[in-house]
């Protein structure tokens, strides 16, 4: 051992010792292109020697050079938005919410509402708007993987068992919210849409806002509550599941819309992706657990091929959607849908996709919302009013729609309250939507701050009241008797 170091040392120090002396001569040498002019060289000379003499200098420029390097800058803006989602999340699972919920409220934290108001030099350093393209496309790539796996989440045997009631309870949850929010829309549009903007995509776009159910987060709910196994469970999953494949369906019609010059562009688009979901469903559904292989299902964890033919799916379907005008985010939805569910294989797939999504890109996605959020903007009380009365009306068409139409299927009054609640719950889905408002220049950055607020209102109410309609007059909570 003591042999080996003193070898180390003697050549170490040979090399580093030859090293210094070449250094040492070499730059005595002529600067190339200054070879005939020594007045020249001289001053090159001067300018090294004096670039050495402020070596303090030169070390917090070269640092505030690499403070300013794009790659830099994201790597910040990736720490800031982790740590701060994973805390604020931490927090509201002690308070009995979804961390979810909390991730969202970091996103809205982490804006101009709050950092950029109590911080602006700050804020304006961590997100400045000229560094925020590769934020974005992230979040986009956390979004489609997002739901690529709400698409493997959706039980079709389940769906099956309780098709009827399921459509009606869901369908008619959206149906009496859209007609609500198409209302309020009609009061809204000529103070609150994007300038620009035709009324019917704004009202589109404010009726679906208030007629979404998010189904992960809501799944999630039934989970933590030990309630998913339960009639109560069972029914509210099938309902989000059938409102959701409703509604993105009802969204990609809107964007078409939003998007096309005229009707005939956007029945074509439209028409185009019916041939795409035919495509998926008739050609490549079938065929996919054979293309994979029994042995590849089976496997206790996808391997590597099987990961990469899955992805493969996954960016060519949402590079199709994309393309056709509807973004990518559906072409990921439908993706998920079409994926075999033989030996478990979309629970063990999902854990790898949601892994990757929940700690790295959905956050990325939250903040990105967060940064449109604005709630300065709402600098009068007119405006909270207008937000108090959006909240109202969605609470009272989502959950007074769930509920009455659960009652009409048979359910006790209690259960229909419960039931509503829980279809009152918007989260992740509902940020998405309004996203796409946002970016297609339909719905202000106002109105926009005005639709997350409720979203965030609507989504942390679902606990409470979800327990306030399950408590018995003599007490208790209705989990025992479900």
């Amino acid at each position: 051992m003591q042999r080996t170091v003193w070898l180390y040392l003697l050549i170490i120090g040979a090399a580093t010792l030859g090293l210094i002396t070449i250094l040492h001569f070499g730059r005595h040498q002529p600067v190339p292109g200054y070879s005939g002019n020594p007045v020249a060289s001289k001053l090159s000379q001067h300018k090294v020697s004096s670039a050495q003499a402020s070596l303090g200098f030169s070390v917090e420029e070269r640092l505030l050079q690499n403070a300013q390097d794009p790659l830099s800058r994201f790597f910040l803006q990736l720490f800031a938005v982790i740590t701060i989602s994973y805390s604020v999340g931490w927090l509201f699972t002690r308070c009995g919410q979804p961390a979810v919920v909390g991730e969202m409220m970091a996103g809205v934290l982490l804006g101009p509402s709050l950092f950029g108001l109590l911080a602006p030099g700050a804020f304006q350093y961590v997100f400045a708007p000229s560094s925020l393209e590769p934020l974005h496309l992230l979040s986009q790539i956390g979004v489609c993987l997002f739901m690529f796996a709400v698409g493997m989440e959706m039980d079709w045997v389940e769906l099956r068992e309780k098709a009827s009631a399921a459509i009606l309870i869901s369908h008619t949850s959206i149906a009496i919210p859209s007609l609500l929010g198409a209302g309020v829309a009609c009061l809204l549009y000529e103070r609150l849409a994007q300038t620009g903007a035709p009324f019917v995509p704004f009202a589109l776009f404010v009726a679906i806002s208030m007629s979404i159910t998010a189904f992960p987060v809501l799944v999630r709910i039934l989970q933590d509550r030990r309630i998913l196994k339960t009639p109560l469970g069972r029914i509210a999953s099938a309902c989000a599941a059938v409102g959701d494949v409703t509604a993105w369906g009802l969204l990609a019609f809107v964007v078409a819309i939003a998007r096309s010059a005229d009707s005939r562009s956007a029945i074509f688009c439209l028409c185009m992706v019916l041939v795409f979901v035919a495509v998926m469903f008739v050609a490549l559904k079938p065929n996919l657990p054979g293309w994979l292989g029994r042995e590849a299902l089976e496997r206790p964890k996808p391997s590597k091929g099987v990961l990469a033919i899955v992805i493969a799916i996954v960016l060519a379907s949402a590079l199709c959607t994309q393309l056709l005008g509807i973004r990518a985010l559906f072409g990921s939805f439908v993706a998920g849908l079409i994926m075999p569910t033989a030996s478990g294989f979309r629970g063990k797939l999902g854990v790898r996709i949601e892994n990757i999504s929940s700690v790295l890109l959905l956050p990325v996605f939250f903040a990105f919302s967060g940064l449109r959020t604005e709630i300065g903007l709402l600098h009068d009380r007119s405006d909270w009013l207008i937000c108090l009365l959006i909240i109202a009306v969605a609470t009272i068409g989502k959950l007074g729609g769930s509920s009455l139409a659960a009652r009409l299927t048979g359910m006790k009054w209690r259960e229909s309250f419960q039931l509503g609640a829980l279809m009152n719950t918007r989260g992740l889905m509902e940020l998405i939507a309004l996203n796409l408002g946002y970016e297609l220049h339909i719905l202000s950055q106002r109105v926009f701050s005005m639709l997350v607020l409720m979203a965030l209102v609507t989504t942390i109410m679902t606990g409470p009241l979800l327990s306030l309609f399950g408590h018995r007059r003599g007490g208790g909570v209705t989990q025992a008797q479900i």
